[in-house]
């Protein structure tokens, strides 16, 4: 119910400011109904090459620009490293010191993997780096960056979306029309069709398989990795024709 009642709200609002600001609240709503806290982290990443990216504007030295460029990715690329692959890289590091009879107590955080954000990171990062090449302007409205970064049909699960192609689209005129609410629908059907009958529907033969492979055949196996493939496929783009929908 969600997304009818967010583009219900939409086209009742008068402005564009006003169509902006609620668009970003109903995204970081939509954010926060999963753990409100990460919301934070959201928020943090669009600040830091949202100021990244002002000062890349402002500088003419082409050695500042790099300094403010390398300085947002390294951060936000470093949030990713810390949520997503630390314990992972703590753990061979362990492993490997072990191998020489070395001990090595790498602390162990045990966060919780955000939702989304290789997403939102990876959109703030290539937004940085098209500002750094001059593809497009920084963008000076914060509300309309935070928006870029955190819409919510594409935040959780893509796709990463161009600056230069989502940033006009929130400074422009929409009236409802018909014939747009009919193909974007079809769209979200198909995607919908693609994501829950066809991807969910085939993991449960390929987590059965590889959840317990020794006890299947090389037929077994075979298959299942043949059916993971559908499954990886429609699960991405029946995402993407939802967020295009």
């Amino acid at each position: 119910m969600f997304f009818p009642i967010v583009c219900l709200v939409y086209y009742l609002l008068p402005g564009i400011k006003g169509r902006t600001i609620f668009l970003l609240l109903a995204s970081y709503y939509f954010y926060m109904c999963w753990e409100p806290v990460y919301a934070l982290l959201l928020l943090t990443s669009t600040s830091i090459t949202y100021i990244s990216a002002l000062c890349m504007d402002r500088f003419r030295s082409r050695r500042r620009r790099k300094i403010s460029l390398f300085s947002g990715i390294f951060i936000n690329l470093g949030i990713l490293f810390f949520y997503k692959y630390y314990e992972f890289a703590g753990s061979l590091i362990t492993d490997f010191f072990s191998l020489l009879n070395i001990g090595i107590d790498i602390p162990r955080w045990n966060v919780l993997l955000p939702v989304g954000i290789s997403f939102y990171i990876f959109q703030a990062v290539g937004y940085a780096v098209d500002v750094y090449r001059g593809t497009i302007k920084a963008e000076k409205n914060f509300v309309v960056y935070a928006l870029f970064i955190s819409f919510f049909p594409q935040l959780v699960a893509g796709p990463i979306e161009r600056a230069k192609n989502m940033l006009p689209q929130f400074r422009e005129k929409h009236k409802f029309s018909y014939e747009n609410f009919d193909a974007g629908l079809r769209l979200m059907i198909w995607g919908f069709f693609m994501k829950l009958c066809v991807a969910d529907r085939v993991s449960t033969y390929v987590d059965a398989v590889y959840n317990n492979y020794m006890e299947h055949s090389g037929v077994s196996l075979l298959l299942a990795t043949f059916f993971f493939t559908f499954q990886i496929y429609c699960d991405f783009a029946g995402y993407s024709l939802i967020a295009i929908g």
